[in-house]
């Protein structure tokens, strides 16, 4: 099955304000594009991917993730992450009516092709399925097959709701870069040590970051 990967971000300016402990204010928007840069990139290398659709209105963000091959989808809701996955997903679905359609963080800079595979050929038995975060509240993936709607509620506990609203939840060894989403420095640390993507590597030199070399 090959699916189409949604990814939503938010105007850059915005991004990633729990990373204040780690990165100051100037910092976090170039960091919140490179972790969307390395996670498309990743998806598109991704055997289980047919394409990549990424629903944003930040210009800077649109151009640089459509040089890497996604098609960009204008967050015309303009009502936050569900409404925006919403309308990613149907987007993709006026194209491909019966497209495998699966939401992805745009945060999870060591993404693994080789491990997306895997989580996305699991998520291909079931109509609605998704995969949990590293911290085990919220949600990283959520795939819908051929007929079945997304339906996303991702946010603070999405895994409950997820969980709750009828989507099987996968479980699978191996796969930590798939569930590996960076809110926080914490977050970030435990990313750099799984290894990310060489924008993260690049935006991420000169932080000085506590339990990391130089940090």
């Amino acid at each position: 099955m090959q699916w189409t990967v949604v990814v939503p971000l938010k105007a850059l300016a915005r991004a990633k304000s729990r990373l204040s402990d780690a990165a100051a204010d100037a910092v976090r928007p170039g960091l919140a594009l490179a972790f969307a840069q390395d996670t498309v990139a990743a998806a598109l290398a991704c055997a289980a991917v047919r394409d990549v659709a990424v629903v944003t209105d930040d210009p800077v963000a649109g151009r640089e993730l459509a040089a890497l091959g996604a098609r960009i989808v204008p967050d015309e809701p303009a009502g936050g992450l569900n409404a925006a996955l919403a309308h990613g997903a149907a987007a993709v679905r006026a194209l491909r009516p019966r497209g495998a359609v699966a939401a992805l963080n745009a945060d999870l800079p060591a993404l693994r092709p080789v491990e997306l595979a895997r989580v996305l050929d699991a998520a291909a038995e079931f109509p609605r399925a998704f995969l949990p975060d590293a911290a085990g509240i919220g949600t990283t993936l959520l795939a819908a097959t051929p007929g079945g709607e997304l339906r996303p509620s991702f946010g603070p506990d999405s895994r409950a709701r997820h969980r709750a609203s009828g989507a099987v939840e996968l479980h699978l060894d191996e796969v930590p870069s798939v569930r590996q989403d960076v809110d926080t420095g914490d977050d970030l640390r435990a990313a750099l040590s799984l290894g990310v993507g060489p924008h993260t590597t690049a935006a991420t030199a000169r932080l000085l970051i506590p339990g990391q070399p130089g940090g």
